[in-house]
């Protein structure tokens, strides 16, 4: 099997999950007159995320975590250099742009600037129900689910590596999870797990996470023959299409989206180069941006947009709104290489000069 940097065409995906959430959100503030169901239903990108993670990081961790040589403490830490040095530069654009909008005599929402949620938001629990309303960089919801899922990571790979020689009672068990909890989650709640956020958004990762955990045991055991992943990562990938435009239930959707991340990963193990081009792989590598400064940069374009254009209103031309959407690239590329990449590196390299110490002070 590949080793994780080498499963490009997952990377890629990452990208259009991404994307696909920009769409939900974006859309909205086009002057078409109608949704098309592939943007309603965007906000499922964050479960093709949530699988994804569960996939990727059994791939990277799960074999140290069944011989012993698995370290908590530093995967955390790794895992924090991923996601909050960008969470917390969001939450403080936020805030420095709410600062703004006061001077120049424009009144902020409770919901954007809620001092009450900041301290959930700062320690990463605001979707585990510490949050009062969804304040500052609302999309940071879905990194305090995942917070929670790396949190909790030894219970899923300790499941996992039991299961490792079973994959497809694996999946199965994923897959029935999911068919049990979201519609007994919905009669409770009131709402649809994949609508929760705030609140319940720290469960909305757990089926998903567990999805990714048994598709990666299913993965490496083989089953789909290189011959096959090229055909079955095309069935598959038309069917999510077939699946979300004809508006399946959003169980549905979600077990499709695993069986085409699966073919995806069957692709790249054949040797093909599929979805490895380094363009889409960099998309990749900044679709974390991406998807982190969309909110912030739609309030700050949007706003902007329709003030300077005398828009009453938030329903902009099609070309304005294509200028904001394709600036999120460049954007995204900029986050990417100021923010996340070099914060991230930091923080490891912290973490790498401690140990030695530590180690230069045991030895002496």
């Amino acid at each position: 099997m590949p080793d994780a940097a080498n499963i490009k065409p997952l990377t890629a995906l990452r990208f259009f999950a991404a994307f696909w959430v920009v769409m939900y959100h974006y859309w909205p503030n086009l002057a078409v007159g109608f949704t098309p169901t592939v943007a309603a239903k965007g906000y499922l990108g964050v479960e093709a995320f949530f699988t994804l993670s569960g996939f990727i990081l059994c791939h990277v961790y799960l074999q140290g975590f069944g011989q012993g040589t698995f370290r908590y403490g530093d995967f955390l830490w790794n895992r924090l250099a991923r996601v909050y040095p960008l969470h917390l530069a969001t939450l403080l654009g936020i805030g420095l742009m709410a600062a703004a909008a006061g001077v120049a005599g424009i009144t902020v929402g409770h919901n954007i600037v809620s001092w009450e949620a900041l301290p959930a938001n700062l320690l990463l629990v605001h979707a585990w129900g510490f949050a009062p309303v969804s304040g500052w960089n609302h999309a940071s919801w879905s990194i305090s689910a995942e917070w929670f899922a790396y949190l909790s990571f030894p219970a899923f790979a300790f499941v996992a590596w039991k299961l490792r020689d079973r994959p497809v009672l694996a999946v199965g068990l994923a897959l029935g999870l999911i068919a049990i909890l979201y519609p007994a989650f919905e009669r409770l709640a009131g709402f649809p797990l994949t609508a929760a956020t705030i609140k319940w958004g720290a469960l909305r990762i757990v089926p998903c996470f567990a999805y990714g955990c048994a598709l990666h045991a299913l993965w490496r055991a083989g089953v789909i023959p290189g011959r096959l992943a090229g055909p079955g990562a095309a069935i598959m990938g038309a069917l999510v299409l077939v699946v979300v435009q004809f508006g399946a239930p959003d169980p549905v959707i979600v077990a499709a989206l695993g069986g085409f991340i699966l073919m995806l990963a069957s692709l790249a193990a054949s040797g093909s180069s599929f979805a490895s081009q380094s363009l889409f792989v960099y998309l990749g590598e900044i679709s974390y941006s991406t998807y982190m400064i969309c909110i912030p940069w739609k309030i700050i374009s949007v706003n902007a947009a329709t003030k300077t254009l005398h828009i009453e209103g938030e329903q902009l031309p099609l070309i304005i709104w294509l200028c904001i959407v394709g600036a999120l690239i460049p954007l995204s590329a900029a986050s990417y290489h100021l923010i996340e990449k070099p914060a991230r590196e930091h923080m490891k390299s912290w973490a790498s000069g401690w140990r030695q110490r530590r180690q230069v002070a045991v030895g002496a």
